[in-house]
């Protein structure tokens, strides 16, 4: 009878840590204290908030097994330097975006931003359901790193631009705050891309170091103070039409964990990526109309001319990188695919219902 008893309430506890959502063998697991840094400012909204948010979410669902210290860029290690920390195993988690490699892993753009690409629901598509989680890890294995999709910033804007833009002339000697492909492109017309962390943006604005930036869309832009730098705010954002963001995890890290973990790990930076996203939709809308009506800020399109040879050049930049790198190639060929083929979908749903309450 004791036996049965035992048996029985074991039962019942087992299934009780189920129902809660918490694995109950993470009662019996080690505990790990790990070290989490990003390249965003301290309490920087949204993208910080994120971070902060993962880690609690990680901890609770752990029962405390997993705790991780948050560190905003440059309080633990250089903004920049967020993925060389967790690749050379120094903290266990980074959070940033995947073009801040491009200097070590050029197809790592591939998975934060592409002039002309994949809006936010196009990339969540690739990563989740289109093979572009594969590609990423790929591309990441040999820097022992474990990226996974965390956060998304939407389309952006096209930037704060001190003086007009007109035509492609304008472009000509440009220096601009602009990351990853989008430089390149950039370049190609004739400017200057320049990779400033976010904290070093304003004041170089301000003094003229550079002519225009790109940052993120009107609720960060407003609350960085770009509109006392600059009061030509241009759309749409052409180089970051969806950029993801990323939590990179240490292969040796990721390896140590169990099943559960895992599992914890994966699942947490999926609920965050949809909540960073839905931030950033639902805030944008009132700081775009203060910017406009407060601060008078002229929000102007860029013209047709302009966004036509953009995307020109844009092809010219994938086709010269691609044949100077493998692995680039390899997923930008893969990303094609994908992109055309969604394509042809979002042309009869998401493009002709917008175009449809123009009506």
């Amino acid at each position: 009878m004791d036996r049965r008893e035992f048996i029985k309430k074991a039962g019942v506890g087992f299934a009780a840590g189920s129902v809660l959502g918490t694995p109950a063998i993470a009662r019996a697991q080690k505990k790990f204290k790990w070290k989490m840094v990003t390249t965003w400012p301290p309490n920087f909204p949204v993208f910080h908030e994120g971070v902060v948010r993962f880690a609690g979410q990680v901890k609770e669902l752990t029962e405390g097994a997993i705790d991780i210290r948050v560190y905003a860029g440059g309080e633990l290690v250089p903004p920049l330097q967020a993925f060389d920390a967790v690749s050379q195993g120094t903290v266990e988690l980074a959070h940033g975006a995947a073009y801040y490699q491009a200097g070590k892993a050029p197809a790592s753009q591939f998975f934060s931003a592409v002039p002309f690409g994949l809006n936010a629901q196009g990339m969540n598509a690739w990563f989740y359901a289109g093979g572009g989680m594969a590609l990423y890890r790929e591309v990441y294995a040999p820097f022992n790193v474990v990226p996974f999709p965390m956060g998304n910033s939407g389309v952006q804007m096209a930037g704060w631009f001190r003086k007009e833009i007109k035509s492609m002339a304008d472009f000509k000697g440009l220096k601009m705050r602009i990351p990853g492909l989008g430089g390149k492109v950039l370049a190609k017309a004739g400017g200057t891309p320049v990779l400033l962390a976010g904290g070093e943006i304003y004041t170089a604005l301000e003094r003229g170091t550079i002519d225009a930036t790109e940052w993120v869309g009107p609720y960060h832009d407003l609350r960085l103070g770009l509109y006392r730098a600059a009061k030509h705010y241009y759309y749409p954002g052409w180089h970051e039409p969806g950029t993801a963001l990323e939590l990179a995890v240490n292969k040796k890290t990721w390896a140590g964990l169990t099943k559960d973990f895992q599992s914890i790990i994966e699942t947490t930076a999926q609920a965050v990526n949809l909540w960073m996203l839905s931030e950033f939709e639902a805030k944008n809308a009132g700081a775009l109309r203060e910017l406009q009506t407060k601060h008078k800020v002229k929000v102007l399109p860029l013209p047709a001319s302009v966004l036509k040879e953009l995307k020109k050049l844009s092809k010219q930049v994938l086709d010269e990188e691609a044949a100077k790198d493998a692995m680039f190639k390899k997923v930008y060929d893969q990303f094609k695919r994908f992109a055309d083929e969604t394509g042809t979908w979002s042309k009869i749903s998401e493009r002709a219902y917008l175009q449809a309450l123009e009506l």
